[in-house]
């Protein structure tokens, strides 16, 4: 009898990630950046200190604005999709 081989799905180096892309922004509210979080394949541009200037690069980039949460009275986040 032959050997049974368990087959296993791998993902492949260099194939583009379908679906949607997300990004986090978190921001003062005087306009300094925090912090981003993205999901793993998002393509994105470096952050700037500016968190105005952040979101411009992401609008340029394709991504649309979703949601505007405060976290605080300090805090905003922004939610993007691509």
């Amino acid at each position: 009898m032959g050997n049974i081989r368990e087959i296993q799905t791998q993902p492949i180096i260099g194939q583009a990630w379908t679906g949607r892309h997300v990004i986090l922004l978190h921001c003062t509210i005087d306009n300094q950046f925090l912090h981003l979080y993205k999901s793993f394949h998002a393509p994105i541009e470096p952050p700037r200190q500016n968190c105005a200037e952040t979101l411009s690069q992401l609008l340029s980039i394709g991504y649309q604005i979703k949601a505007i949460t405060p976290l605080s009275p300090y805090e905003i986040q922004y939610f993007l999709v691509l």
